[in-house]
């Protein structure tokens, strides 16, 4: 997988995603060869037809001279300056590394690449380092990992601007090198120009017999040219000078001792293109190849008897590495091809994940998923072509970065929400304890009514402030409450209002039961469950009987209606609040809380007051026995409610 793609997308708001990247280009770009054999193709390009080595034009027997000079393939290597001592810069710092690249810089860009490529990989080492450590203490601050963002390295910036200057520098270097090929081949025109207008004067062959030398010695002395007229410049040079050779007429002994020479040589280059085949390198085994023919054409003719056959097996053998080496780059287009239009299909796929439906945390970490599932499947695809990959990695982070920046804005909208409503609760609660010791008990009892509707008006806050908030905000209700409770005088009157109210829930009750609408008939039972505990204190007298009647008629309801199944109960709040917005399921979630809390509180009661009464009398008896009874119950209940505020947190 491309190291470049895989680093930068592992995180879309994450700039250390963008460390590993570049550093292959900066290896081809600042570091590449000054001079690359023209009948050597770089390995990722597509394979292009080899020029086969031109085969030697017959000539007549030519006099005793020195044989004719092939051309180089390559030009002279220019001196290499010595190398300096290697350096660690995996012991630098980023400062050090800057400039120490800055010194590498001013060296001739021909002898740089390994300095520059350790320089970057330490530095870039060093500040994926950095950024990992910034991140961790960011999250152990509490903040969201999506908000986490890098912050500007000046010592990046420069690392960066003096890699570019390099990159700037290699082009130029380039362009002069494809000006000096072609004065090169202009050059050598002019040497087979003059050695074919030599041959023009047989009479005088021998006088110029020097000259020739001495161009030949410049012809080869000239650097490479255009690779597209190298084959064709040597053809011309080679027949030229074989022209000149065969007109001067050189001591025949002389050169068969040459052709011998030269049958040896290119015998063992035969040799050397056969054992390719069984080079399991396909690439190298090309390379190797061209360098082979490099040396065929330095090598003068062999005798005319014998230059066909020579010729026809070097080129047989280079047949075979060829069709090989094309073999090897077609199955790579294929491959290549196979994963554009996968890679395609993982950006179609990115970009059909809408964020317009996205409304809650749970959706958004569902999205999210998806996306870094569909990431881990773009690094394990290989190369598309060099045309498509770099378009397609773009589409790809485009649409990975659209998305997470809209998450990010989201939870900064939501947090910033549950702040705000975290600030007016804490008001409200404020106002009531201001609120909880006055005396004023209508005045007083308005206000806080109205600030309890306000509460249920303001939205939902963070989940590990939302019962801490509630609890002191209903505690400073409950104690005004309280105290006006016990300032009420006529305690008589009241118990027999409650027993009137009593009686009329009990009545609803039984009304139901005629009716028989099993599901109206649950909700009026439910209501009267839940309005029971509200109502006060009856007259001792009667109490057990109230009570009595009560729960006969709330057992007949429950077996008629069928409402003893907790579970039913939960499955049809699940669907519920599966079918509620954000702000109702909190809304849900706090008075399910408060009732839970009223719920507890209620069970201490209970068990408190078990402790004042005896099972030594009929009385006692029946009392603890009805009081165990109603914990029982409060304990479902309770258990009931436990179950619903987790599916809401589950859900939320």
């Amino acid at each position: 997988m491309e190291s470049r793609e895989i680093a930068e997308m592992n995180s879309n708001l994450e700039k250390n995603a963008t460390l590993n990247t570049d550093v292959n280009d900066v290896q081809n770009d600042v570091a590449a060869p000054a001079e690359t054999p023209a009948a050597e193709q770089p390995v990722s390009e597509e394979p292009t037809a080899t020029p086969a080595p031109v085969e030697e034009a017959p000539a007549v027997e030519p006099a005793p001279a020195e044989p004719e000079a092939a051309p180089a393939a390559e030009p002279e290597p220019a001196p290499v300056a010595e190398k300096p001592a290697r350096v660690d810069y995996t012991a630098m710092g980023k400062q050090e590394l800057v400039e120490a690249l800055e010194g590498v810089a001013q060296r001739p860009i021909d002898t740089i690449r390994d300095e520059v490529a350790a320089i970057k990989a330490a530095f870039f080492a060093l500040r994926k380092e950095e950024i990992d450590k910034e991140k961790a203490e960011f999250l152990e601050k509490g903040n969201e990992e999506a908000a986490f963002a890098v912050k500007d390295d000046e010592l990046e910036n420069r690392m960066k601007e003096i890699l570019n200057e390099l990159k700037e520098k290699r082009a130029q270097r380039n362009a002069e090198i494809e000006a000096e090929r072609a004065q090169n081949l202009e050059k050598k025109q002019a040497i087979v120009d003059k050695i074919s207008e030599i041959t023009n004067d047989p009479d005088n062959i021998n006088r110029h017999y020097g000259n020739v030398q001495q161009l030949q010695q410049e012809f080869k002395a000239i650097g490479a040219v255009p690779a597209t007229a190298e084959t064709e410049i040597w053809k011309a040079y080679q027949q030229a000078v074989e022209r000149f050779y065969d007109l001067l007429k050189i001591n025949k002994e002389l050169r068969d001792y040459d052709f011998k020479k030269n049958l040896e040589a290119k015998q063992q280059l035969c040799a050397e293109a056969e054992e390719l085949d069984e080079v399991n390198d396909v690439v190298a085994a090309f390379r190797k190849l061209q360098e082979l023919h490099n040396k065929w054409r330095e090598i003068g003719p062999v005798a005319k008897e014998l230059r066909e056959d020579l010729w026809a097996r070097f080129k047989n053998a280079s047949v075979v590495i060829n069709k090989k080496y094309q073999a090897f780059f077609e199955e790579r287009k294929g491959k290549e091809k196979e994963n554009a239009e996968a890679k395609t299909a993982l950006c179609e796929q990115v970009e059909a994940i809408s964020t317009d439906n996205l409304k809650t945390y749970s959706a958004w970490e569902t999205a999210t998923k998806k996306i870094i599932a569909l990431q881990e499947e773009w690094k394990k695809l290989g190369f598309a072509s060099r045309k498509l990959n770099a378009d397609l990695f773009a589409r790809f982070r485009k649409s990975c970065d659209e998305f997470f920046a809209k998450k990010a804005e989201f939870f900064k909208t939501m947090k910033e929400s549950l702040a705000a409503n975290l600030a007016r609760k804490t008001e409200l609660c404020e106002k009531a304890e201001a609120l909880k010791d006055s005396t004023d008990w209508k005045k007083t009892t308005d206000e806080l009514v109205a600030l309890q509707k306000e509460w249920k008006t303001i939205g939902p806050v963070v989940k590990k402030h939302s019962d801490a908030v509630w609890k002191r905000f209903i505690g400073a209700c409950d104690y005004f409450f309280e105290q006006k409770k016990k300032q009420h005088t006529n305690v008589h009157a009241v118990e027999h209002d409650n027993l009137k109210t009593k009686r009329e829930l009990i009545a609803k009750i039984n009304a139901a039961l005629e009716a028989g609408d099993a599901e109206a008939g649950a909700a009026i039972v439910r209501e009267v469950i839940a309005q029971w505990p509200q109502v006060g204190h009856v007259p001792f007298k009667e109490k057990d009987k109230i009570y009595a009647e009560y729960r006969e008629a709330v057992d007949k309801a429950f077996e008629q209606f069928d409402m003893k199944g907790m579970r039913a109960n939960l499955a049809n709040f699940e669907s519920s609040i599966s079918q509620s917005s954000g702000d109702k399921v909190y809304h849900e979630r706090e008075r399910l809380v408060r009732t839970y809390e009223q719920k507890c509180s209620e069970l201490k009661t209970y068990e408190n007051n078990m402790g004042f009464f005896t099972a030594t009398s009929k009385t006692g008896s029946s009392l603890v026995k009805e009081m165990e009874r109603r914990i029982a119950k409060i304990k479902e209940e309770i258990a009931l409610l436990e179950q619903k505020i987790k599916l809401i947190d589950e859900k939320i």
